[in-house]
């Protein structure tokens, strides 16, 4: 079983930055390969980036290649999301998984947080 608590949600202006993170339970964080999702009001949930047990590969979205960045602490149970040039589009509620096979683009992962609401004015 594992646990995921995002942080870092908030308001911000288009063209401004942050940084989600997510803690996850238990010791076997690095067994997992992580991702990020994200769910606008009336649009279903959407896959935004995932990141390998190791750190060394990473899947994004088109939408958010170039400005946003995953990336993983082993050490520390712990998967960030650094979103920069954030768009009045990338308002959202922001998910982190857990997924105990391999990397994938579909919302198929075996454990979710409680989301981080992400809102972006113009």
């Amino acid at each position: 079983q594992v646990q995921l608590v995002e942080s870092g949600g908030g308001l911000v202006q288009a063209g401004g930055s942050l940084r989600l993170s997510c803690a996850a339970s238990g010791r076997t964080f690095s067994s997992y390969v992580m991702g990020w999702f994200r769910q606008a009001p009336g649009k279903d949930r959407e896959f935004v980036l995932c990141i390998s047990r190791s750190g060394s590969s990473t899947y994004y979205a088109d939408s958010v290649k170039g400005r946003f960045t995953i990336s993983r602490d082993n050490a520390k149970n712990t998967v960030y999301l650094q979103m920069n040039s954030l768009k009045p589009e990338d308002t959202a509620v922001y998910y982190c998984a857990a997924r105990g096979g391999g990397m994938s683009r579909i919302n198929d992962y075996d454990y979710w947080g409680q989301g981080t609401q992400v809102t972006v004015s113009s």
